[in-house]
């Protein structure tokens, strides 16, 4: 097994804190230059250790940082559990107030696959977004009394997602020089991946479908936030019977003068040495769903199909069978900025994809989707340089305008094996709303939709029934499923089905009748 070296422009110690930056920079030589360097920062690590004597107990005392947004706990061992509970509060960067006391999310395991028997891996917490803060307090404590401790070598880490590019006001950045390259692998014709505008509260809800009547490289004005309203029915209304415009091959929105970090002009046809689906014409129906069976998984043998391991993964992506789904937008790795130096090891890829898992990355709802760029990064640089994998786990992203993003590298339309669910990560795709759905926050519906597409999407290149059951064999005990056992689930599950958690939250874990019916009729 290898050993992770990490490789980093530089670290120094600042006031007990190790500080180290990620992204390479751009130098500064003219004017131009120097007003880019005062608009783009690097991706930055930022280190605190716990202090304290008490085995059950330890603490960052409150204190002055440099800015930061993103912050979890980490500890040595990745098999031994905080049982416990990990808080913290920071201080907003711009009001200079303190937040209450949040918990971290502690039920997160490395992934059952090689990636997870890495020397570099950790246990920790699930990274929460906190906004740009410039101060932090931290404190860990055990459960069972005075016995009970703590896992070794705690560490505080804090993210600093930089700025990368401009803000294009469409929610996302579109990057510049330190897009990275190379290890995301664009499928050979993938459509635009301009990401849907802003919906707009005032016209009812957002339609995240692309408009038979309007040429397909013109793109609405981007409206406000949308609302965070509850979504208790799904999208209702007939289909047109018209045809859905195919992809753009022009670019869209406002030009931008940063590079893009994407190859522009007209779309290679060279060949990449695996075939891709093909664009439908056919219009995605949007009627009433039909009545769907019950939300929880069984574990009852159906007469849907079996699944057992195929193997170890490859390096070499199988070809997907052509789907009549069209492709979803999906905003690319360099579009949002993905240090792909980070990246060390190829993506491994499945035999087919029989399953998706829907999740929620916690933390806050509070976010604009013009930061969601920044919470990918942020996620991507814990998910490598704090629990120590590859790469960010989950396959794809969801932001509550409904904008997809790539995940995990490897090509959005291949099987590329995640981080996501355990015990589950060699069958599936992992997909994952942006946002925390368990504590009163609730889903939009154009969140909702993005999910339904790219999920249906996905299933659809191996030819799987969205709305339908597949049975799965557990790879490792979960605290819902035991190694070795037959687990039958929905095709579209929920991260709780797998795994003993919370995630995806009760309200959107609610809508994933509705999300099946959806990808099922897209389909």
């Amino acid at each position: 097994m290898k050993r992770r070296t990490w490789l980093a422009v530089g670290s120094v110690v600042l006031g007990g804190s190790v500080v180290t930056t990620v992204a390479v920079t751009t130098t500064s030589g003219t004017s131009d230059e120097q007003a880019r360097g005062e608009r783009m920062r690097p991706v930055a690590a930022y280190t605190e250790t716990f202090q304290g004597g008490d085995p059950g107990k330890r603490s960052v005392p409150r204190k002055d940082t440099r800015p930061f947004s993103m912050l979890g706990v980490s500890w040595e061992d990745p098999e031994a559990e905080l049982d416990g509970t990990a808080q913290i509060r920071t201080r907003s960067a711009e009001t200079g107030q303190w937040t209450r006391w949040q918990d971290l999310d502690l039920d997160i395991r490395p992934p059952e696959t090689d990636e997870g028997d890495d020397s570099g891996v950790r246990g920790a917490s699930e990274p929460l977004w906190v906004g740009t803060s410039d101060g932090v307090e931290a404190r860990v404590m055990a459960d069972g009394g005075e016995s009970a401790e703590l896992p070794g070598g705690l560490r505080l880490v804090m993210i600093d997602p930089g700025i990368l590019g401009e803000d294009i006001g469409k929610g996302w950045r579109k990057v510049g020089d330190m897009s990275g390259g190379g290890n995301s692998q664009e499928p050979s014709q993938q459509p635009s991946t301009e990401p849907e505008p802003e919906p707009d509260p005032s016209q009812g809800e957002p339609s995240t479908e692309p408009s038979a009547s309007a040429p397909a490289t013109e793109d609405p004005e981007p409206g406000p936030e949308p609302s965070q309203q509850p979504t208790t029915q799904a999208p209702t209304g007939e289909p047109t019977g018209e045809p859905s415009p195919g992809p753009s091959t022009e670019p869209t929105g406002e030009p931008s003068t940063e590079p893009t970090g994407e190859p522009s002009g007209e779309p290679s046809t060279e060949p990449t040495g695996e075939p891709s689906p093909e664009p439908s014409t056919e219009p995605a129906p949007t009627g009433e769903p039909s009545p769907e069976p019950p939300t929880e998984p069984t574990r009852s043998p159906t007469t849907g199909p079996s699944t057992e391991p195929t193997g170890e993964p490859s390096t070499t992506a199988p070809a997907p069978s052509p789907s009549g789904t069209q492709a979803p937008r999906i905003v690319s790795r360099a579009q949002w900025g993905a240090d792909e130096s980070l990246v060390e090891d190829p993506p491994s890829y499945l035999s087919r994809v029989d399953a998706v898992f829907v999740h929620h990355t916690a933390g806050t709802n509070d976010y604009t989707c013009a930061q969601s760029a920044s919470i990918i990064r942020g996620i991507l640089t814990y998910h490598v340089k704090t629990n120590g994998w590859n790469d960010v786990g989950y396959n794809f992203f969801v932001d509550k305008c409904g904008t997809i993003f790539e995940g995990r590298a490897g090509g959005v339309d291949k099987a590329v094996q995640g981080a996501h669910t355990y015990g589950f990560n060699g069958y599936s795709a992992g997909v994952s709303l942006l946002g925390n759905y368990e504590d009163g926050g609730r889903p939009t519906q154009a969140a909702l939709d993005a999910i339904a597409r790219i999920s249906g999407w996905k299933l659809g290149l191996y030819g799987a029934d969205p709305a339908g059951k597949v049975t799965l064999t557990a790879a490792a005990d979960t605290g819902v499923w035991k190694k070795g056992e037959r687990a039958t689930l929905y095709r579209i599950s929920g991260h709780r089905d797998g795994y003993a958690t919370l995630c995806p939250g009760a309200n959107l874990y609610s809508q994933l009748p509705a999300i099946r019916t959806k990808a099922a009729a897209s389909s």
